[in-house]
């Protein structure tokens, strides 16, 4: 192999650029693949002890949801609120010139005759649609529905506002449907507009849970209503509604309630309780009435963070007639755990092929708002398997993740960034690391069972493979045996 590219500085602060060709090149040298996508349990185990890892950091408190008696909307006044081997396939979506183009729009909710509140049907995740007269008590957690027949019987639910309904720690909100002998709180605010109330906590401070089990449900729930909802949030968590309040402002126009501080009794036209979700970091058309795809999440975040438009192309791409253009790559070093021990050395490498390289580590108070710039910079991510790989949804149209999967759990990689990648209209190349490159090697030999049968280990439960695998391995990439796998990432951003 040789360089492709010609050397030249690129200033961070440059607009760059999409390709209307999207694929996913995927290399693996190390462990079978299983499946694709899919919502195994050993997924959310892994992901799991990432943002436990996480959570033990200190975060931020400067809090962004306001509760109600401190600067919320003002009772009645929302009623004028309306406003080795490589493999391509292409993505399942074509790409569409805005967030959301082709959706369905909202229509408004009117209650179903002889349905009932809450559907609990769901193995992933529990959702109550209360249509018509529906009122909040943020401080006892709970959302009346008062029907309009007079023959309704009371009914109760009690489910975790999230989308992820088998985690214990995630918050109960009480949903009760009153019957006919039963009073009414009496409203003290009153709104025109709809409401979702749901829970934080869970598996956040982890950005792919972050993403998969708030954002992109959130999304799913809320985007239909074009702004025009209110966001009630039990377990409030401050960190997370600063990090993110670029998305949030971009899905509701009102003031986020802080539920569980919430004096209020709000009455609604329709609150919904609870968020859908599909899978993980996931959107299934067939599954969506408006149609939603991963497509239109990434390209509705990218809005929203004011990043070109959908038919921009990739930086390389955009200034290709210049003979001393080179594509730009990002390399994430993880901190902690599944690091990259050369990593000066792989820097060189990308550089000799061509890249210029922007090396990055990632923390949780990092501004979103610069490092999703910086992102959109770049024509291409690169990473080993872990949370950081998240920040593609900020790649343009026909940029490419560049996936270091660590030894023993290629098992998990495609359903986490490889499905995702490619539903969102990106290139995915995914390259698993041999035992020479793992540092498990040294800790344990070629005859221990760890390096020579990781099915083994697999079998024998998450909190082994979580151990040995995601916890105590860190990487020596070979930039010889990874250089044709990187090649198809650069035919890709060509």
């Amino acid at each position: 192999a040789s360089s492709r590219f010609t050397p030249v500085h690129v200033d961070d602060s440059t607009p760059r650029t999409v390709s209307s060709t999207d694929q996913d090149l995927e290399t693996s040298d190390s462990s079978k693949q299983e499946g694709e996508g899919g919502d195994q349990k050993i997924e959310l185990d892994e992901s799991s002890m990432e943002a436990m890892e996480e959570q033990k950091q200190p975060r931020e408190d400067t809090p962004e949801t306001k509760p109600a008696s401190q600067g919320t909307t003002p009772a009645n006044s929302d009623l004028d609120g309306k406003g080795g081997t490589a493999s391509t396939t292409a993505p399942d979506q074509e790409e569409s010139s805005e967030a959301g183009s082709g959706s369905a729009p909202y229509t408004k909710c009117t209650p179903p005759p002889n349905s009932t509140v809450c559907d609990l049907s769901n193995s992933r995740f529990d959702i109550c649609e209360l249509c018509g007269d529906a009122r909040t008590i943020g401080q006892s957690s709970t959302v009346m529905y008062v029907p309009h027949t007079e023959t309704s019987d009371g009914e109760e639910w009690s489910i975790r506002a999230q989308s992820r309904k088998n985690i214990p720690w995630v918050k109960k909100v009480t949903v009760k449907s009153l019957n006919t002998s039963q009073p009414a709180p009496k409203c003290t605010s009153k709104h025109a507009m709809p409401a979702i109330v749901f829970a934080l906590g869970g598996l956040t401070a982890n950005v792919w849970h972050d993403f998969s089990d708030v954002l992109v449900p959130l999304f799913l729930t809320a985007r239909q209503f074009d702004r025009d909802v209110q966001l009630l949030i039990t377990n409030n968590q401050p960190w997370f509604s600063k990090k993110y309040m670029t998305i949030l402002s971009k899905l509701t126009r009102y003031d986020i309630i802080d539920f569980d501080s919430d004096d209020q009794v709000r009455c609604y036209p329709h609150v919904i309780v609870g968020l859908r979700s599909h899978g993980d970091l996931g959107i299934y058309p067939n599954l969506s009435p408006q149609n939603y795809t991963m497509m239109d999440f990434r390209l509705f975040v990218r809005e929203a963070y004011g990043l070109p438009a959908a038919k921009v192309a990739i930086p390389y791409k955009a200034d290709r007639d210049d003979p001393d253009k080179k594509p730009r790559i990002m390399l994430i070093d993880r901190g902690k755990t599944r690091r990259f021990i050369n990593a000066p050395y792989i820097v060189q490498g990308l550089e000799w092929f061509g890249f210029e390289v922007v090396k990055v580590d990632p923390k949780m108070d990092t501004s979103l708002d610069e490092f999703a710039r910086l992102v959109d910079s770049c024509d291409a991510i690169m990473g080993a398997h872990g949370a950081g790989l998240t920040n593609m949804v900020f790649l343009r149209s026909g940029g490419v993740v560049v996936h270091i999967v660590p030894y023993g759990i290629e098992f998990m990689a495609d359903g986490f960034y490889g499905k995702p990648a490619r539903d969102m209209g990106l290139g995915h190349v995914k390259y698993g690391i041999s035992p020479e490159e793992s540092t498990l090697l040294e800790k344990y030999g070629w005859n221990h069972t760890v390096i020579k049968d990781p099915e083994t280990i697999r079998s024998s439960g998450w909190d082994k493979v979580g151990e040995v695998y995601m916890t105590k391995q860190d990487i020596v990439l070979n930039m010889t045996r990874f250089g044709p796998v990187l090649l198809k990432a650069i035919d890709f951003i060509m």
